[in-house]
């Protein structure tokens, strides 16, 4: 069951202007010696002071002006617990891992339905999802690479998938085949992307906050799909989580996954899932009850992040990684989409 959770409030103190970034920094779809989960586990808990910092953020507006928004947390109680982490299993290597476990989804039923139809293809070749009728959420490593943004997220654009319009008979350019979906292009009215990204407490990018959330020129009429708190693995149906994305190596395919998570910190989800670059940035979700009802309901619970190669004890290790949603960063994603807090005091 879903359980509801009184939210911490982030409100905005200042806002001021940045010089605008250069746009230039390379497109990184796999990140090197990252903090893994050995490095996770040794993790100080971030103080309140930490939180503030780590969760300002940075806005870059569609005319390429930015400017940073300094926030303060309320109503917060740290765990004094730290980043715990359940025991992992042995580790294989690659991004598929044996079987490859993805289906590919053909059925233009399926492609344009909900679930499947709130994926979106994000222009610098990363996956999102729909969280609202104007936003989108992706990995923040998809637009910046912690030093500055990538090229291509100047004009940033998000591709909706379609089906074919009325009176469409002739062949479009790029028009489907087999199944291919084409896609409804809307321009990035401005992005948002956490300051834990630029530098984390570890002083490397941290992962814990490789998300961002993109405000669309357009409002869409599609369903979109709601944000949740992230369970712990033991709180989850057979521990499995959900994402679709666009697959790099299955070109213009829906590729679909499901799989179970091997390991846990207070931040992250560590699981096998078959993936390849171009998933980065999906949304994974699971399917709980709602309170007092028999309805079920999928909710977005965390972003997958990519595949990473991380250092434990002295060795290159890998696994592929998602960012949960915590109850701050809930609070934070959900204050981007409404820009106030009193719609965001429950999840």
């Amino acid at each position: 069951t879903w359980h509801l959770k009184k939210i911490p409030q982030i409100v905005s103190e200042r806002t001021f202007s940045l010089d605008s970034p250069k746009f230039e920094a390379k497109p990184k779809l796999e990140l090197n010696s990252v903090c893994g989960i050995e490095c996770q586990r040794r993790l100080p808990v971030p103080s309140l002071s930490d939180l503030k910092d780590l969760l300002s953020y940075e806005t870059v507006f569609e005319n390429g002006t930015r400017t940073l928004t300094e926030v303060n947390v309320l109503g917060l109680v740290l765990d004094p617990a730290g980043n715990t982490t359940t025991q992992s299993s042995s580790r294989r290597k690659r991004q598929v891992y044996g079987t490859d476990s993805r289906f590919s989804i053909y059925d233009k039923r399926f492609m344009t339905n909900f679930p499947f139809n709130t994926a979106v293809k994000i222009s610098t070749g990363c996956s999102g999802i729909l969280i609202s009728p104007k936003h989108v959420l992706t990995a923040a490593h998809c637009l910046h690479n912690g030093k500055d943004y990538v090229k291509g997220s100047k004009r940033l654009r998000v591709g909706l998938m379609k089906t074919k319009s009325r009176g469409d008979g002739r062949k479009r350019k790029g028009a489907k085949r087999n199944g291919m979906p084409s896609f409804q292009w809307t321009r990035v009215k401005s992005t948002h992307i956490p300051k834990g990204w630029f530098k984390g407490i570890s002083g490397d990018i941290a992962l814990d906050y490789d998300y961002a959330v993109l405000e669309l020129k357009r409002p869409h009429k599609r369903k979109y799909m709601e944000l949740g708190i992230s369970p712990t693995i033991k709180m989850m149906p057979g521990s499995m989580i959900h994402f679709s994305g666009f697959d790099n190596d299955r070109s213009g395919h829906l590729v679909y996954r499901f799989c179970s998570i091997s390991d846990e910190s207070n931040d992250l989800f560590y699981q096998y899932c078959d993936a390849e670059p171009g998933s980065t940035g999906s949304g994974v979700y699971l399917r709980l009850k709602e309170p007092n009802k028999k309805k079920w309901k999928r909710k977005i619970i965390a972003v997958y992040s990519g595949h990473q190669w991380v250092d434990v004890n002295g060795e290159q290790q890998d696994y592929n990684v998602a960012v949960r949603i915590t109850p701050l960063k809930y609070a934070q994603i959900c204050f981007w989409i409404h820009g106030n807090d009193e719609n965001c005091t429950q999840g």
